[in-house]
């Protein structure tokens, strides 16, 4: 028996709205519920600076950015680069989230789909390249000719190609590895329904954390290495 997908469901109820949109939209309005509800938590909180005791909502959303504040400050080595938190921070989660979307049953994960990893693929672009001009200036396209000036000729068409190629990277590796997991997972969950699926769960959140952790790494490696004296 085929399981059902919800998300087509809603899409062909919709007018045929892309199941990505759908999914992204849904991904995007949960987390914008736990943003408000831990801001209200946060203003009516008698003192902020005090944690609360046991796990709080409150509590829970302190204790992720906290980590993303160190995270992002460990990859990219930077100064001020609590500065990056919001940006890397909201793709990280945003990622991590549409990831794990995918495991629950009748869902499909929005990040296995081209349209929307390539389109954070490209977001990460722009933004890795408006750092690059905003710390250096124009004094940034010095790092498309080279270490010399006779091979520049060689190395200009090489940056720019590399450079071309990290968004595209970026997104495809999200969507191989988020299309081909929840493939595997839908396709043993059919087999059998006791023990084995289990397994497949277990494996299927750890492809979810490494791949939001591979892309927001690559991400900030990228603006790490674009902010850098040349």
């Amino acid at each position: 028996m085929k399981p059902v997908n919800f998300i087509d469901l809603i899409a062909g109820a919709l007018g045929g709205i892309p199941p990505a949109v759908i999914g992204t939209w849904i991904v995007m309005g949960l987390l914008i519920l736990f943003a408000v509800l831990a801001r209200r938590a946060l203003a009516e909180a008698a003192d902020p600076m005090i944690p609360d005791g046991g796990m709080t909502l409150l509590g829970f959303g302190e204790v992720i950015a906290e980590w993303i504040d160190g995270f992002v400050a460990n990859v990219s080595e930077l100064h001020g680069s609590r500065r990056f938190v919001p940006f890397f921070g909201s793709i990280f989660i945003f990622i991590l989230a549409a990831n794990f979307f995918g495991m629950i049953p009748g869902m499909e994960p929005p990040t296995g789909d081209t349209d929307l990893t390539f389109a954070l693929g490209a977001i990460c672009f722009a933004f890795y390249l408006y750092q690059g001009f905003k710390t250096q200036g124009a004094s940034y396209l010095k790092s498309f000719l080279g270490p010399m000036l006779l091979l520049t000729p060689l190395m200009l068409p090489i940056e720019v190609a590399d450079n071309l190629f990290r968004p595209f990277s970026l997104g495809v590796r999200l969507f191989a590895n988020m299309f081909a997991d929840h493939q595997v997972l839908g396709l043993f969950t059919r087999l059998t329904y006791v023990i084995v699926p289990l397994a497949f769960y277990a494996l299927g959140s750890i492809v979810c954390v490494v791949q939001a952790l591979v892309f927001t790494i690559l991400s900030i490696t990228y603006v790490r290495m674009a902010s850098a004296e040349h």
